[in-house]
């Protein structure tokens, strides 16, 4: 990445899991596939974002990789970005696994990893077709969640898509502490030792925000909304259109 202005937040700043330490990075991989149907996930943005054989997408925040391995086989291009080079490396090195075993390794020709966040990723080349980002823009505050936004719109082309998956609270706040106890006791349930943790730092040190303003937030950047989608009171979907 760039020099970043001192002004600039640092979206390298570790919350929670440690994405630097390998270790902790697959331990990161493996409470996901237990408490996400990743597979599913993956599949329904692939098909709300209806990308073309020769389609350029970004994923901002690619994580462990399983979004670019599976678009891969979709278009032309997948860029997959991410702050963390650690991260990078244990993507490619997933994806490079992946698709040897899936027959599809000419695939991987056309994944390029790139070291960059929302505020840091600079696009070179023509508009954007895509963009997805999955449980990456929580780690910014509000204000630098709109100047992410505003940088995503003017990377991509006219009509293009914006697809965002996060945890945003859609429940009534005057019932925080149920709430919040509630959905701990869930993930014990569900994810088992480790998860309830993970939850505790994300409530208490990160920066989801209200569902509300991160709608007016998607407007104001230059999107319209096509379908907003709240779940369980902490996670939402939006599926975007770029205005012109």
């Amino acid at each position: 990445m760039r020099d970043r202005p001192a002004w600039l937040y640092d979206e390298t700043k570790q919350i929670g899991t440690d994405y630097e330490d390998l270790s902790q990075i697959r331990g990161y991989d493996q409470r996901m596939a237990k408490i996400r149907d990743v597979d599913r996930e993956v599949a329904e943005v692939l098909d709300l974002i209806e990308l073309s054989p020769e389609a350029t997408v970004l994923e901002l925040g690619c994580g462990t990789g399983e979004f670019p391995i599976a678009a891969a086989g979709r278009c032309r291009k997948v860029i997959a970005a991410d702050v963390s080079l650690p991260m990078l490396a244990f993507a490619r090195d997933k994806a490079s696994l992946r698709l040897r075993e899936a027959g599809r390794a000419t695939d991987l020709q056309r994944i390029e990893f790139v070291e960059g966040g929302f505020l840091t990723y600079r696009h070179e080349g023509e508009p954007l077709d895509a963009v997805v980002t999955a449980f990456a823009l929580h780690h910014l505050p509000d204000f630098w969640k709109q100047v992410a936004l505003i940088r995503i719109a003017g990377m991509m082309k006219e009509g293009g898509r914006l697809f965002i998956r996060d945890v945003v609270y859609s429940f009534d706040p005057a019932e925080y502490e149920i709430f919040f106890d509630r959905y701990l006791l869930r993930m014990a349930e569900i994810g088992g030792e480790g998860t309830p943790q993970d939850m505790v730092i994300h409530i208490r040190d990160e920066h989801s925000t209200i569902g509300w303003i991160m709608e007016r937030m998607i407007e104001r950047a230059g999107f319209s909304i096509e379908a907003a989608d709240y779940r369980a009171g902490f996670i939402a979907t939006y599926l975007c259109l770029k205005r012109g």
